[in-house]
């Protein structure tokens, strides 16, 4: 565990007793604050009293004073569409808020380090899509190669319950736009940006507080190097804004969509194969196609990112290109589950939203596809160009009919995944993929996306 510095004897609150919330209250307590917890849900209250934490209503009058800081889990708005009431009454007071990100960067360093050879260093990733794998991917890679590395934030463990940083450990660090965006401390050796393209858009106030909540890990602290995928117009902007000039190669740029030339740091996969270039010549390459865990051009952004971080932390070439053969993929994205007659089974559940299907449409050939679900805001219209080698669509959810009447490709309207992936293994033939990925939200029908991808696995390795 991390513990929080700089409220010993103080009074902090905490807002939400999710995993991050009550493993924040534990770290703060663990620095010598005094944790001041609240949680609409009574079984949560009723779960942090019973590790000994007080819990008070937060909204009531004076709640606040005494209290040095307002701790919120990333679920709860701060700004938009409307601050959360707690927060509002905070602001009122005075008390400033932030976030688990927040007391990670200002309580990881401590004294210890002053007699380490290698200090320890942390990679801060975020973006809209593939952040998890590029961050799982940094994490495999380092600890492939015999580094200690701790993978944390929105994947792996909680922030503040990771062990302290050791001689030349590393913590590798997956950063929603939520967590960026009201921490008051980031401060990343390395940050990673991978793409952009609208999520969250409520909670943002709109594209732009989107980006600007990205941006922040990048402007707050200034990392000593920053790798930027460049494909978007937001993130060659931020290139630009952090680089001092064409050689500055403190920024990174990566690209899948063009081969980037200039005496700088880049890193681009075109037709499958990586290459990094640094002052104008070429310092590494690795073909991707060969790489299983890592399959079509969206995985292909992924492993430059990670490459280009890896590359920064001093890796070499031939030792990153190793450590991506082993790597397995993450469940429910892009993740083979089968191979069975010649017909591969592909759960890409994560795939909740059109760009992200799109993407794993592109991926893989001659496709079986099951897709549907809670459809999301702007339609479907944007796969009709992706879907050239769909042979058939499958779908589920409560409205199969409507989903299916809006693509471009023969359908079936099976509305479970039983029956879903009963017809589409029952038609699928040699060198086919029968593809798990819905375009859309899981919960018409499932708790989650990771409840839906299970539910299909289970449903195709009970058939095979």
């Amino acid at each position: 565990m991390i513990p929080v510095k700089g409220f010993a004897g103080k009074q902090v609150a905490v807002l939400g007793l999710g995993r991050s919330g009550l493993v924040a209250a534990r770290a703060l307590r663990e620095g010598g604050a005094v944790p001041i917890c609240w949680d609409d849900n009574p079984a949560a209250r009723e779960a942090a009293e019973g590790e000994g934490f007080t819990c008070r209503d937060l909204l009531k009058q004076g709640a606040f004073e005494e209290v040095a800081a307002l701790i919120v889990s990333p679920g709860i708005p701060h700004l938009y569409p409307k601050p959360n009431l707690v927060v509002a009454a905070a602001q009122e007071a005075g008390v400033p808020v932030d976030n688990d990100i927040g007391l990670f960067f200002r309580s990881f360093a401590t004294r210890d380090w002053d007699r380490f050879d290698s200090m320890p260093r942390v990679v801060a990733v975020t973006g809209s899509n593939g952040k998890s794998t590029t961050a799982a991917l940094i994490h495999h890679i380092l600890t492939e190669g015999g580094r200690n590395s701790q993978l944390a934030g929105n994947i792996g463990r909680g922030v503040l319950d990771i062990e302290p940083g050791s001689d030349g450990s590393v913590v590798v660090l997956e950063l929603s736009s939520y967590q960026t965006d009201l921490a008051r401390a980031l401060t990343p050796d390395v940050a990673v940006f991978t793409n952009l393209s609208p999520d969250h858009l409520d909670r943002h106030g709109g594209m732009g507080g989107y980006f600007a909540a990205k941006r922040r890990l990048f402007a707050e602290g200034g990392p000593d190097r920053a790798v930027i995928g460049i494909d978007e117009p937001e993130g060659a902007y931020l290139a630009g804004q952090l680089a001092e000039g064409p050689t500055d190669d403190r920024v990174i740029r990566v690209s899948v969509a063009r081969k980037l030339t200039g005496p700088g740091w880049q890193v681009f996969a075109k037709k499958g194969f990586l290459s990094e270039y640094r002052k104008g010549r070429q310092a590494g390459s690795i073909d991707l196609r060969q790489i299983r865990g890592l399959p079509g051009v969206h995985n292909h952004q992924n492993a430059c990112a990670a490459y280009a971080a890896c590359r920064a932390l001093g890796l070499a070439p031939r030792e990153i290109e190793k450590a991506m053969h082993s790597f397995p993929g993450l469940p429910h994205r892009s993740q083979i589950i089968a191979e069975v007659d010649g017909i591969t089974y592909v759960n890409d559940s994560k795939a909740t939203n059109v760009d992200s299907a799109a993407k794993a449409l592109q991926a893989f050939g001659n496709i079986r596809w099951i897709c549907g679900g809670l459809e999301k805001e702007g339609g479907l219209e944007a796969l009709n160009g992706v879907m050239g080698a769909v042979a058939k669509a499958y779908v589920i959810g409560r409205e199969a009919a409507g989903f299916a009447m809006q693509l471009d490709v023969e359908s079936e309207v099976c509305t479970s995944m039983a029956t879903a992936v009963e017809r589409a293994m029952a038609e699928a033939q040699e060198g086919e993929t029968v593809l798990l990925a819905p375009a859309a939200a899981s919960f018409d029908q499932y708790d989650n996306f990771e409840q839906r991808g299970e539910d299909f696995t289970a449903q195709v390795l009970a058939r095979l």
